[in-house]
């Protein structure tokens, strides 16, 4: 049975999190470990690390995922931002695997010069190298607005493989891939999606997926999420989405708009609905 989840607020406390989702029926979850719009953290206390984990335990939520903030550039020809970058991702690993969490989930950065694909890969060898976690890193596919590294599936698996096995695997996004140019509303997009993946990517190697509809057009470039079955990609359309080949079975988490619980509850119905189907 295929685990859906959300991302949920660590307001309150980084445990509210699983809390949150439990209480909106989540059976896995992502989150930011820290505030996404900016670059200072706060250290996680044992304290805080212990509650997280028996708050795990006690729910039954996994997959657990972190988010890396969006503020990192690790594909950027800019050396100062990119360190930064470098170093906020070693800061994401490392908070992620003292709650115990199973993914940080990255986009991987845009760039305007070519060299985006080398830059982003000599950022993870930086970033991880001298650091050892039981959380892996996914690599996400993005939406193709101008300068994004890995918007098609081929550059997500180039990128993978210069990381010399560092990514534990990838997280593919069906908003992004829509707005990307897979047209996810007809067999045979979807088919291409699947394909591509199994063919450059494999289906071992996919860990996680976001389930988002999509308020942009195909192949616009925007990247702006939609509720389940209300955007230009459709039910129809995330349903070939989840049962393409390399997606089949695995947890989904959706990024969907929220202005109330509510809200929540309802994409979680319809994502579900879907699967049903």
């Amino acid at each position: 049975m295929r685990r859906f989840g959300l991302h949920t607020s660590i307001s309150g406390g980084l445990h509210r999190a699983l809390l949150r989702g439990e209480e909106l029926g989540c059976d896995a979850i992502q989150f930011f470990s820290h505030n996404p719009r900016g670059w200072r953290t706060t250290p996680i206390s044992e304290e805080d690390a212990k509650l997280f984990k028996e708050t795990r335990k006690r729910t039954g939520i996994t997959p657990v995922a972190a988010h890396a903030s969006y503020l990192l550039n690790i594909a950027s020809p800019d050396d100062a931002l990119r360190a930064r970058s470098v170093d906020m991702l070693r800061q994401e690993m490392l908070r992620a695997d003292v709650l115990g969490a199973d993914f940080v989930i990255l986009h991987t950065g845009t760039a305007h010069d070519g060299q985006g694909l080398k830059r982003a890969a000599l950022s993870i060898k930086d970033a991880l190298a001298e650091i050892d976690t039981d959380a892996g890193l996914l690599l996400e596919n993005t939406s193709g607005k101008r300068g994004d590294t890995t918007y098609m599936v081929t550059a997500l698996a180039e990128l993978f493989s210069l990381t010399s096995g560092l990514c534990s695997g990838v997280c593919i996004d069906s908003c992004h891939a829509f707005a990307a140019g897979y047209d996810l509303t007809s067999d045979e997009g979807a088919q291409r999606l699947s394909d591509e993946v199994m063919g450059h990517i494999g289906a071992d190697l996919v860990k996680l997926l976001h389930l988002n509809d999509s308020k942009g057009e195909m192949a616009s470039g925007t990247d702006r999420h939609e509720h389940i079955g209300k955007g230009n990609i459709g039910a129809k359309g995330l349903a070939r989405f989840l049962c393409a080949d390399p997606f089949v079975g695995k947890p989904a988490i959706l990024e969907t708009p929220r202005t109330c619980d509510e809200d929540d509850i309802s994409n979680l119905a319809e994502a579900r609905a879907l699967q049903a189907g």
